[in-house]
C-alpha cells in the first residue's frame, strides 16, 4: 500500500460468497443461452429472457438447495458441534473491528442474492420472482448462520450482522426493482498489512488466511457506474465507474489491541478508519463476444481493480498512485 501524505473477510463471510460463486458459476457454464449470468440489466417486470426451462430450473434449485444444506451441515459439524450449546441469545459486537466485519456481511449478502437472481433468470424465471426469490437467498443463508451463532454458548447472534445482511440484500433488490440493473455494486480489494504477524490466530498465519481474516488489509467499495447515472446516451465508456471505499488500519484485536499475545509483547498501534475515492472498471460492462470470457469477467467482477486512489483519514489525505 504505497503512497505519500499530502499533509502531516474458522469461517469468514467472504468464504461463503466464494463457495456460492464457484457453484453457481458452474451452473452458468452449462449449455444454453447465458443471457442473465450477471444480473446487470434485464427486461421490465413480467418478461423473461427466455421461456421457463424446467430442467434448468430443477438443476438450479437443486444445486442451491444442496449447497445450502450441505454447507450449513458442514459448518455445524466442523465448527459449532465442537462448542457447548445454549439457549438462543444475542451479543453486541458492533464495536469490533471498526465494523469491517459488517462490511463483509453486506457484501456477501449482496452477491449471493445477485448470483442466485442470475441463475433463476437463466432458467427463464420471471424478473419479479427472480428478484425476490434469488435476491433473498443471501439473507436467508446468512440468517441461518446467525441462528447457529445464537445457539452457541461460545458466540451469539448479532443484531449488527443481521442488519448488515439485510442492507446487502436490500441494496440488490431495490436497484433491480427500480432500474432492472445494478448501478451501484459492492466490491472488494486486499493488500498486505504488517499487523497479522502480531496476532496470527485472529488475523491469519498464511496468505489465504490473511486475505480473509486481516481486516487491516481489506477494503470494501461501493462502485457507481457513471454511464448509467446520466451519461448512458453519450460516447462516455459504459464500463467506467467511480468508487468510494472503507478500510481500517492498526487493528491487532477485535475491540481493542492487546498488549501481549501468548505472553509476548506486541508493538503499540493506533486504530483508525480510512476512506477512499478511486476510479474503477466494471468488468461486467466491457463488451466482449466470447461467452467464456464474459463469464470470467462477470465472475471476478466483485474485485476492485487496482487504480490510483485518494485516502482520507484522521492524519490527513494520502495519495496512492496505485491502490490494492
Amino acid at each position: 500500500m504505497s503512497g505519500f501524505y499530502i499533509h502531516q473477510l474458522f469461517i469468514q463471510p467472504f468464504v461463503l460468497k466464494y463457495l456460492t460463486i464457484a457453484v453457481i458459476a458452474l451452473l452458468l457454464l452449462l449449455p444454453g443461452k447465458n443471457k442473465a449470468a450477471h444480473a446487470q440489466k434485464a427486461e421490465p417486470s413480467g418478461m423473461t429472457l427466455d421461456t421457463l426451462n424446467k430442467k434448468k430450473l430443477t438443476l438450479v434449485t437443486t444445486s442451491i438447495s444442496v449447497l445450502y444444506a450441505g454447507s450449513i451441515a458442514g459448518l455445524y459439524s466442523l465448527w459449532y458441534s465442537n462448542y457447548p450449546q445454549s439457549e438462543f441469545h444475542f451479543i453486541n459486537d458492533n464495536k469490533e473491528w471498526l465494523q469491517m466485519d459488517k462490511c463483509g456481511h453486506t457484501t456477501t449478502s449482496y452477491y449471493i442474492g445477485q448470483i442466485c437472481y442470475g441463475a433463476l433468470r437463466w432458467s427463464g424465471v420471471s424478473e419479479n420472482r427472480s428478484i425476490w426469490y434469488g435476491g433473498l437467498t443471501g439473507l436467508v443463508y446468512l440468517t441461518t448462520v446467525e441462528t447457529l451463532d445464537g445457539f452457541s454458548q461460545q458466540w451469539g447472534a448479532s443484531a449488527g450482522d443481521l442488519a448488515a445482511n439485510t442492507f446487502g440484500t436490500a441494496l440488490f433488490i431495490s436497484q433491480q426493482l427500480a432500474w432492472h440493473e445494478q448501478k451501484f455494486v459492492m466490491k472488494f480489494s486486499v493488500h498486505h498489512s504488517p499487523y497479522a504477524q502480531y496476532n496470527p490466530a485472529q488475523l491469519g498465519s498464511t496468505i489465504p488466511e490473511r486475505i480473509l481474516k486481516d481486516y487491516n488489509g481489506q477494503t470494501y467499495w461501493l462502485s457507481a457506474n457513471i454511464s448509467s447515472l446520466g451519461l448512458r446516451h453519450t460516447q462516455f465508456p459504459k464500463w467506467i465507474n467511480i468508487a468510494v471505499g472503507y478500510g481500517t488500519e492498526g487493528m491487532t484485536g477485535a475491540s481493542q489491541n492487546p498488549a501481549t499475545v501468548k505472553g509476548i509483547p506486541i508493538p503499540i498501534s493506533e486504530r483508525y478508519r480510512q476512506f477512499y475515492i478511486s476510479p474503477d472498471i466494471d468488468l461486467s460492462r466491457i463488451p466482449v463476444k466470447s461467452k467464456t470470457l464474459k463469464l470470467i469477467l462477470n465472475t471476478i467482477g466483485f474485485i476492485k481493480i487496482p487504480m490510483p486512489a485518494l485516502e482520507f483519514n484522521k492524519k490527513g489525505v494520502k495519495v496512492h498512485p496505485l491502490y490494492f
